[in-house]
């Protein structure tokens, strides 16, 4: 059968903020287990939460990013379920009024166009604890450490199509809270994963199928293989007279499957009610002008920005505002060299070549955007040619000194005496009688051969241009 996919991503980003949302407890990560948990978090008789006032800040940032309607009046909810890794057999969430509503995110898709989808909503509240296994013969432990980290909730309409899809979205909204800077992003940490809601349907078909919640998905590759699994899993108990049930499901990674983890509760199975310990937030239009005032230029923004004002194309000008630090790399290089296409071929090409095979990020890079930027304008100063800027960038690369250093250190400065060249290309037409005749007798295809030999005898060192010129002059001659 032809099936209709639905995918809605709930995505949990941690916010960066230095305490917990309820607590003066630390958030590093890394901490031995359960030192960073006090009173409040192991809800102990007679303690009482009080709302860290930065992730207000952080949540309206977001809501200001996405075109949402921020919740001037937001309550926080209690949402009952007992687990060993929380300790008050509830979390502190928000129901139905959360600080974010509405809201949107455009994706770019394979095809060339652009896919909005819709949020339904952002809403704060606390993660729970983490159940260790395997350390104890037997047995589990708690580690609480996590327990009353702040998260942001985003919640999306159900309107992904594919895997490819969903995967496109949450890389989008990785970067866009990394550069507000409302959260680190680092998904080995736990500071962003995501929760897939996946149902199929026949084709035509208005009402949902039977979904499946795939639970904390914490990378891209993840996100595609678990959704395409559940897809063919779902469509095969279908098309093999089976019945779905609404379930939640975990992805294992080494069996690249998901399997049943439990059956998914309803809203009503929790038993939201208003938290009695949390008055409802109020927050003024004063305090929303005022971080709105402070918004960085979001990602959208600097991307046309890029192809307007520099003149890149949309995929070049898509790759560099992909991370905020890449973009920002970029506009230094620019600002110290001043060719904005230059400067794009060389960090979409060569530098972003060398983090790909090193699995690093732009900001772990040993050539810095200053010494990128000293590359390209010895190739606009002519002082050598991009062949040999990419000897330059390697060797910078692995260490070997600045560019001027690097070029001086190994006689690279570009050949550029017209008399120099003519005498190699002399000599190279003197050593090729039977491809001059060729040429001569209309192969025009054999210029190339020329070219080479040349920049063959010129170690790569004569430009390129004046080669070309000099070329045409004397074998036409």
């Amino acid at each position: 059968m032809a099936w209709d996919v639905v995918i809605g991503l709930e995505i949990h980003t941690q916010l960066a903020t230095k305490s917990k949302i309820f607590s003066t407890a630390p958030t590093a990560y890394g901490a031995e287990p359960n030192t960073q948990a006090n009173l409040v978090d192991l809800a102990m008789p007679g303690t009482l939460p009080v709302l860290n006032e930065k992730v207000m800040e952080l949540a309206v940032k977001f809501g200001l990013a996405i075109n949402a309607e921020i919740g001037l009046t937001s309550v926080f909810d209690r949402k009952n379920y007992f687990y060993p890794d929380s300790p008050k057999a509830y979390q502190t969430t928000q129901m139905d009024y959360p600080i974010v509503m509405g809201g949107y995110l455009d994706i770019d898709l394979d095809d060339g166009t652009t896919k909005r989808i819709n949020i339904t909503r952002a809403h704060l509240e606390e993660d729970a604890g983490k159940s260790v296994h395997g350390e104890f013969a037997g047995q589990s432990g708690i580690d609480l450490n996590r327990a009353g980290t702040p998260l942001l909730e985003i919640v999306s309409e159900p309107e992904l199509k594919s895997a490819k899809e969903a995967a496109a979205y949450m890389r989008k909204m990785h970067a866009l809270v990394r550069y507000i800077g409302i959260s680190d992003g680092n998904m080995q940490e736990g500071s962003f994963r995501c929760d897939a809601n996946v149902s199929i349907r026949p084709v035509g078909q208005k009402e949902f199928g039977t979904r499946a919640e795939i639970k904390n998905l914490n990378s891209f590759k993840f996100i595609e293989q678990a959704i395409n699994y559940e897809i063919e899993r779902q469509a095969y108990v279908l098309e093999s007279g089976g019945t779905l049930v609404q379930e939640t499901r975990l992805f294992d990674a080494e069996k690249g499957e998901t399997r049943s983890m439990r059956s998914k509760e309803e809203a009503n199975d929790y038993r939201y009610f208003p938290c009695p310990d949390l008055l409802p937030v109020v927050i003024t239009q004063e305090f929303v002008d005022d971080i709105a005032s402070k918004m960085p230029e979001l990602p959208d923004a600097k991307k046309q920005r890029f192809i307007d004002e520099l003149g890149l194309p949309a995929s070049d000008a898509a790759v560099l505002t992909s991370s905020r630090e890449l973009a920002e790399y970029f506009e230094t290089v620019v600002e110290h060299c001043g060719e904005a296409k230059l400067a794009a071929n060389w960090v979409t090409g060569n530098l972003s070549a060398k983090l790909n095979q090193e699995g690093i990020t732009v900001t772990e890079a040993s050539v810095t955007a200053e010494m990128l930027a000293d590359v390209i304008k010895r190739i606009t100063d002519n002082t050598i040619s991009g062949k040999i800027a990419k000897e330059v960038f390697e060797a910078m690369w692995n260490g070997e000194g600045s560019c001027d250093e690097v070029i001086e250190k190994k006689g690279l400065k570009q050949i550029t005496d017209d008399s120099a060249i003519e005498a190699m290309i002399d000599e190279v037409i003197a050593n090729s009688p039977n491809q001059l005749e060729q040429y001569r007798n209309g192969k025009d295809k054999l210029f190339g051969y020329f070219v080479g030999q040349v920049m063959k005898a010129s170690r790569g060192k004569a430009n390129p241009a004046q080669v070309n010129q000099l070329l045409k002059e004397k074998l036409n001659g």
